[in-house]
């Protein structure tokens, strides 16, 4: 195959990146409950447009198919690269430009007024599309987390922190790490931590509202 000028393999990554963030704002805790009838999830709550918020709306539904776009809406750009771009110059940098854009858009999306969500289930669509045994630690890490501490947020911000581990321990284990995937996934995970930083001062002070119980401002 003809290599590509530096020029076009610029154009096509931008293309990419810039659509990836434009599915990421896709912002479907917001636009499942405006389509179910529900109240608008910045509203109550944490007032965070994210499928744990919705899910104080007492739908389970909603959450679960807010839950599930939001992953696919990180999944589907990363695997697309990898499925299609390999014509257009695309490999390993962009697929972790790809994915970082896709969890930034959801965090700061262009259509909200750059007001998102805190983006795991994105940041978990990411990793899924990167490596399916990557997203099997990281999501049995959660489970567990979650199990033992019913603490959605704890265990959000452990499997955040334990993703690039994962990732760099999995060397010739189970993956071959590589360098742009695992500086997207650090900086995905400084940034989830971020996003947590109220809950985890409620967690401190012993606050923070578990799984199941209704509350006023966790989440």
């Amino acid at each position: 195959m003809e290599s590509l000028s530096p020029w076009v393999l610029l154009g096509n990554t931008l293309i990419a990146v810039v659509g990836a963030y434009l599915i990421g704002s896709l912002s479907f805790a917001v636009i499942v409950s405006r389509l179910m009838g529900l109240n608008d999830p910045r509203t109550y709550g944490s007032k965070n447009p994210g499928a744990t918020n919705v899910l104080r709306s007492g739908s389970k539904a909603a959450a679960v198919v807010t839950l599930l776009l939001d992953g696919a809406k990180g999944w589907l750009p990363v695997y697309a690269v990898q499925r299609l771009g390999a014509p257009y110059g695309l490999e390993s940098s962009a697929i972790a430009m790809v994915g970082l854009a896709a969890f930034l858009g959801h965090v700061f999306p262009v259509f909200f007024r750059f007001e998102g969500g805190k983006g795991v289930a994105t940041a978990m669509g990411v990793v899924l599309a990167t490596n399916p045994w990557l997203a099997l630690a990281v999501g049995a890490s959660w489970l567990i987390i979650t199990y033992f501490s019913r603490y959605v947020s704890l265990a959000s911000v452990v499997a955040a922190v334990f993703a690039p581990v994962y990732y760099l321990f999995g060397d010739g284990v189970a993956w071959r790490a590589d360098n742009g995937i695992a500086l997207a996934l650090a900086l995905m995970s400084g940034l989830l931590v971020w996003r947590h930083a109220p809950n985890l001062a409620r967690l401190m002070n012993g606050t923070e509202s578990r799984l199941g119980a209704k509350a006023k401002t966790g989440g």
